[in-house]
C-alpha cells in the first residue's frame, strides 16, 4: 500500500475530528484573528496557513539592488565635502561639538582627538551641482541620477549591532531582515528563483568586520524567506546539486513523494514551516536549472564588462557581482543584497580608502548605467551605504602621511539611484565637522520605513505576529522621507 494512503488509514474517529477542528475551524478562526501575519490589503488566510502576498498600494518600483558596504565609508572623504575644516587640522575638536558624545573603546583613551580634514580633492558635478571626492570619479559621472541622503543616522556605535540594526530593523539578532519582509509581503516574480537573493565580495586585505548569515535570515518568519547565497565556483548555491547517483527524474519524484507526505503531516499538525519546507524543496530543484543560467556570463559581451570594469570577469568580486546583480534583475528578482567588506579604517586611511573607491566607483556607476540603458532603472532602486558614519577627528596618532577615524553614528551619507526617488538631489545637512546633523535628519527607521512604501508597503501594516506581539521591520517607529520621492 502507498506509504500516504496507508497513513490516512490510520485515523480514528478522533483523528477526524481534531483534523476538522484544525482545518476549517482554524481557517474560520484565522481569517478573523489573523494569527500568522498581517499583509497586504486582502490578508486571506490560504490553505497553507498564509496570506497572498501583495502590495497595500500601487508601488513605485518593482525590485531592489542594495550596495551595502560593510565597515562604514568615510563621508568625511567621499561626499560630506568640509573645506572649512583645514583651517582646524591637528586641533582638538571643539567640546561644543561633540557634545559630550560618547566615544568607542578605541578612542576613548585618547588624550586628544585632533581634527583631520580630508586629504582629497573634492568638486561639484553634473547640473545638480553634487559634491564629490576625487576618489569617485565614475560615481561622479552619474551624479544626476542620484539622491543623496547626508543626514543619515543611527543608535549603534558598534558594527555589529549597527549591521543589525539598518538590516534587520533592531540591534538584537533574531529579527527578519529587509529582504525577508519583502519576500514575505510581496512574493516572487519569478518561481525558478528566490525572492531574496545574497552576494558577498571581500575588500582590500582580506580582513574587515565578520558577516554573519543571520544578516539575511528569516528570524521568525516562514523560512523560505530568508536570503540565498549565491557564491563564486562550481556551486553558487550549497546543497542544490543531486547526490551522486541520482538523476533528475528519481529526484523529482523523490520530492514528490515527500511532497505528498509533508501535506498529509500539514493537515494533522497545521504547523506553517512545513509548507515552508515545502516551498524550498521544490524552489531547490527548479534552481538546479536557472541558477546555473543566471550566473554563465560567457553570454555577456565585451562592452558590458569594460562597462563593469576589469574585475568584473573574476567571480567573486565586487564588480562581478554588480554585474550578476543586473542578471538577478533581469530574471524579476525582487531583492538583492550585495556586501562588500574592509571599510573599517580605524587607521591607514589614506592608504587603504583609495583601494577600496578603485574596488567599488566604477562597477556602481556601470551598475546604474547598465539598468538605464536596458529600461530597468526606472523601476529598480539601487542603494549605496554602509553601517553608519566616520569621526572628523583621528583615531590615533594624526601624521601628515597617515590617519585613521573611529565610528560615529551621529551622520553619514548614503545615496539611492532608479524608480521612486528624486534625481540630483542632496538631502540633508551637517555641521562644519560633518559631525551632528543640522538638517532633515533621517533615523534608520525612516530608511527602512522609505524603502516599504516605494515597493507599495506601508510599513506599519506589514507586521507579522510572533510570541503574542505584532511585529514589524520598523520596530515602533519610522515615517516615510517624502521629500526625496519623485
Amino acid at each position: 500500500m502507498h506509504s500516504c494512503s496507508q497513513y490516512n488509514t490510520n485515523y480514528t474517529r478522533r483523528d477526524f475530528l481534531s483534523k476538522t477542528t484544525l482545518g476549517l475551524g482554524a481557517l474560520t478562526l484565522g481569517s478573523l484573528l489573523q494569527p500568522v501575519g498581517i499583509g497586504a490589503q486582502s490578508s486571506m488566510i490560504s490553505p497553507l496557513g498564509t496570506f497572498t502576498p501583495e502590495p497595500h498600494f500601487p508601488p513605485k518600483i518593482k525590485r531592489v539592488i542594495y550596495l551595502f558596504q560593510s565597515g562604514a565609508p568615510s563621508q568625511v572623504d567621499l561626499f560630506d565635502y568640509k573645506p572649512g575644516l583645514r583651517k582646524y587640522q591637528g586641533q582638538d575638536l571643539p567640546d561644543s561639538v561633540r557634545q559630550g558624545q560618547r566615544l568607542t573603546g578605541m578612542s576613548a583613551g585618547q588624550k586628544r582627538l585632533p581634527v583631520a580634514s580630508s586629504p582629497y580633492a573634492f568638486k561639484q558635478h553634473g547640473q545638480s551641482g553634487a559634491w564629490m571626492s576625487e576618489l569617485l570619479p565614475h560615481t561622479a559621472g552619474i551624479a544626476d541620477e542620484l539622491c543623496f541622503i547626508k543626514s543619515m543616522y543611527t543608535e549603534a556605535i558598534n558594527h555589529d549591532p549597527a549591521v543589525t540594526f539598518i538590516q534587520t530593523g533592531s540591534q538584537q539578532p533574531g529579527r527578519p531582515s529587509i529582504g525577508s519582509w519583502i519576500s514575505y509581503g510581496l512574493g516572487s516574480d519569478n518561481e525558478n528563483l528566490p525572492a531574496f537573493c545574497v552576494l558577498l565580495s571581500q575588500g582590500v586585505g582580506g580582513g574587515g568586520q565578520p558577516l554573519y548569515s543571520r544578516l539575511w535570515g528569516n528570524g521568525f518568519l516562514p523560512s523560505h524567506h530568508q536570503g540565498v547565497q549565491f557564491r563564486a565556483g562550481k556551486d553558487a548555491v550549497l546543497y542544490l546539486g543531486n547526490p551522486e547517483g541520482l538523476s533528475p527524474a528519481a529526484r523529482k519524484n523523490q520530492l514528490e513523494h515527500l511532497r505528498r507526505l509533508q501535506e498529509d503531516q500539514y493537515d494533522r499538525f497545521q504547523d506553517p514551516e512545513i509548507t515552508a519546507k515545502i516551498a524550498q524543496y521544490e524552489m531547490a530543484f527548479r534552481m538546479q536549472t536557472s541558477v546555473p543560467e543566471v550566473m554563465d556570463l560567457q553570454e555577456e559581451p565585451d562592452y558590458t564588462f569594460d562597462l563593469y570594469g576589469p574585475d568584473s570577469r573574476t567571480p567573486g568580486t565586487y564588480a562581478a557581482n554588480c554585474l550578476l546583480a543586473r542578471r538577478l534583475v533581469e530574471k524579476g528578482v525582487k531583492f538583492i543584497q550585495l556586501y562588500h567588506r574592509g571599510w573599517d579604517h580605524h587607521g591607514a586611511l589614506p592608504q587603504q580608502l583609495p583601494i577600496l573607491t578603485r574596488q567599488t566607483d566604477q562597477p556602481s556607476a556601470a551598475l546604474v548605467k547598465d539598468l538605464k540603458q536596458r529600461g530597468l532603472l526606472d523601476d529598480t532602486l539601487v542603494i549605496w551605504g554602509g553601517e553608519f558614519g566616520r569621526t572628523t577627528y583621528s583615531q590615533g596618532k594624526l601624521t601628515d602621511k597617515s590617519f585613521g577615524r573611529d565610528h560615529h553614528p551621529r551622520c553619514y551619507t548614503l545615496w539611492m539611484a532608479g524608480g521612486g526617488v528624486k534625481k540630483g538631489l542632496t538631502y540633508g545637512q551637517t555641521d562644519d565637522f560633518s559631525y551632528n546633523i543640522v538638517q532633515n535628519p533621517v533615523h534608520i527607521h525612516d530608511f527602512q520605513a522609505t524603502l516599504m512604501h516605494l515597493l507599495g508597503l506601508d510599513h506599519e501594516r506589514l507586521v507579522f505576529k510572533f510570541q503574542g506581539r505584532r511585529f514589524r521591520l520598523t520596530d515602533v517607529h519610522g515615517k516615510v522621507v517624502r521629500d526625496v520621492l519623485s
